[in-house]
């Protein structure tokens, strides 16, 4: 089988993203033609049809997701590579340099990216991060870093370490913390567990599931909020109670009460998720170091 360009895969990547041949050839700075050529040539290639055309536009089949997704990691190998050499060059430990994408769900990108982020570029003052917050649905930061729009994702992961969140695999994980769950209720309630349950989406992943089915005291949830913040907010204005992992409960104010579930509470393993080539990265090395140092 013939291999694809970088040009080729940067076709492929702006077809996907814009959604259309047109919007592709505008992005690139070539004509429709052009890029609609070149498509049926990497299908050619690959054997196999990569994009569903219509009236509507162009969308990736399942083959041509996975090959927008490994074009994408392709392309970053691309993009490091200086950076890389000039870093090894520098020295036998390497000093890392240029852009480093990460994903994070939101309290992690509040509490566990900062501590680390901050002695990550004063040891390597060229890297430059850049952090965007995914919600733990569906593929997660999981899928970001599947996709290849991230480098590393932190991540929620199952018992056994691998990602928690639905069809991603051949990823690479580490557990950094481990954080229990608590439940937390407006202060001075004499019966926590009578009050109706405030929740969000993002919550009870597959490693709580079962402890939460076996709980009989446990109402349906009666709001479902955006985000874990929301409930923490509500709880405090006494709307109901929740159920918490430690990391949300940092932000927890003087409003509300933390009460420890017992030693049979649910636990979540929250670590970093990356690809085999991202993680022989400087940069991503130099990362997974802080955030290891920083729960040590």
């Amino acid at each position: 089988m013939a291999e694809l360009a970088p040009h080729e895969l940067r076709v492929l990547v702006a077809v996907c993203e814009t959604g259309s041949f047109s919007g592709a050839a505008v992005r690139l700075g070539l004509t429709q033609s052009a890029v609609s050529h070149s498509v049926r040539g990497s299908e050619a290639k690959v054997g196999a049809v990569l994009f569903e055309r219509g009236r509507s536009g162009a969308s990736p089949t399942p083959a041509g997701e996975r090959a927008v997704a490994l074009a994408r990691r392709i392309l970053r190998l691309h993009e490091v590579l200086g950076a890389e050499v000039r870093g090894v060059a520098g020295g036998s430990a390497g000093a890392a340099d240029g852009v480093l994408r990460i994903a994070a769900f939101r309290s992690a990108a509040l509490h566990l990216l900062p501590p680390a982020l901050e002695r990550l570029t004063a040891r390597h003052p060229g890297i430059r991060p850049e952090v965007r917050v995914v919600r733990e649905l569906g593929a997660g930061t999981a899928g970001e870093v599947a996709a290849g729009r991230a480098d590393l994702g932190i991540a929620t992961l199952g018992a056994d370490g691998d990602g928690a969140q639905a069809g991603v695999t051949g990823l690479l994980t580490g557990v950094l913390t481990e954080e229990a769950y608590a439940l937390v209720h407006p202060v001075g309630h004499p019966d926590p567990k009578s009050l109706p349950l405030l929740d969000w989406d993002e919550n009870c992943g597959s490693y709580t599931r079962a402890w939460w089915q076996a709980q009989d005291w446990i109402p349906g949830a009666t709001v479902k909020a955006e985000d874990d913040a929301m409930v923490l907010t509500m709880v405090g204005r006494g709307l109901g109670m929740a159920i918490l992992p430690e990391l949300s409960l940092r932000e927890a104010g003087d409003t509300v009460q933390i009460t420890d579930l017992g030693p049979a509470r649910p636990v979540r393993r929250v670590g970093y998720v990356t690809t085999p080539e991202s993680a022989a990265t400087l940069a991503v090395r130099a990362l997974i170091r802080e955030l290891r140092s920083e729960q040590g």
